[in-house]
């Protein structure tokens, strides 16, 4: 059995993986927990090793990485009683962020080694697993095409803004129908958020969560009347993030079903993936266990 299984991206951190594994492994060691990393690769992606730390029935699993490793080893461990652990060695670190986790590196190992476990929501859309939010529409559909480039060596605002200008240019309105127990909904628009528990959208705190338990997803549908105002709301969006954008309206539900006539693509904590609707989103309360100071 695996005391602390540490799934790392090697992506993250911004050094040599190997380097960076060694020094996690004595991290751990000063702080009396034995810990084994299992780093993704080739042949074996951030999913996979959560699932064998799962399967390895390991104590505590930490995602070491951004928000799309803490998506993928969260994705494991939901519903079960094994903990989280968080090493936010990502860009933004969002989730470990409104956990109110520490940054550096050496705080955040204490933190798993002597921090305190709590129950937080998780949301869920045809299975996939969130931690943050979920959107599709502009958003998933200029992610995936900034990252397209930003591969090929070009420069990632620079990326961003190709992406945007050929995004908006491609009819960026949908036709959804948004339902929910209490009413149906039928929109155009050129993107739909879906967050787990309500964001902040106003203040030095906006974009953030005032709870991660509320058991309530939170969707935003924008409005937008003409591409000119969608160019700068897509970029707005990018420099700013999709939760500080004012022109979105707002509902909360324990679940929705959105039906879009076509595959579509769906980011999930910043990864994009194709599904196919409707799209039940729903949240889990409590459902997954974190270390928190």
């Amino acid at each position: 059995m695996l005391d602390v299984a540490i799934i790392l991206n090697p992506g993250s951190g911004g050094g040599n993986g190997d380097e960076l594994a060694a020094r996690l492994i004595q991290l751990f060691a000063a702080a009396g927990r034995d810990a084994t990393v299992l780093a993704a690769g080739p042949r074996r992606t951030v999913v996979d090793q959560a699932r064998r730390a799962v399967d390895d029935g390991c104590r505590v699993a930490v995602a070491a990485g951004g928000d799309g490793t803490v998506n993928a080893v969260a994705s494991a461990v939901a519903g079960t009683e094994i903990p989280l652990g968080i090493l936010p060695l990502g860009t933004l670190n969002h989730f470990a962020k409104d956990l109110a986790l520490p940054l550096d590196l050496e705080q955040a190992v204490r933190v798993i080694a002597q921090g305190v476990r709590r129950q937080v929501d998780v949301g869920e859309v045809n299975g996939a697993v969130f931690v943050n939010n979920s959107s599709l529409g502009v958003y998933p559909r200029i992610v995936a095409l900034r990252s397209r480039r930003h591969a090929t060596g070009m420069g990632k605002w620079v990326a961003a803004l190709w992406a945007s200008l050929t995004v908006l240019r491609r009819r960026p309105f949908m036709g959804v129908r948004i339902r929910t127990s209490e009413e149906t909904l039928l929109r155009r628009t050129p993107f739909v958020f879906v967050g787990n528990n309500e964001y902040r959208m106003a203040g030095i705190k906006a974009g953030s969560r005032e709870t991660l338990s509320g058991g309530r997803l939170a969707v935003y549908v924008m409005h937008a009347e003409r591409r000119r105002s969608l160019l700068l709301l897509g970029w707005r969006v990018l420099l700013r993030g999709v939760d500080r954008v004012p022109e979105l309206e707002l509902f909360t539900v324990e679940e929705a079903v959105i039906e879009v006539r076509r595959r579509v693509s769906v980011a999930l904590d910043g990864e994009v993936r194709a599904m196919t609707p409707p799209l039940t989103y729903r949240i889990r309360p409590l459902a997954l266990t974190v270390i928190t100071p």
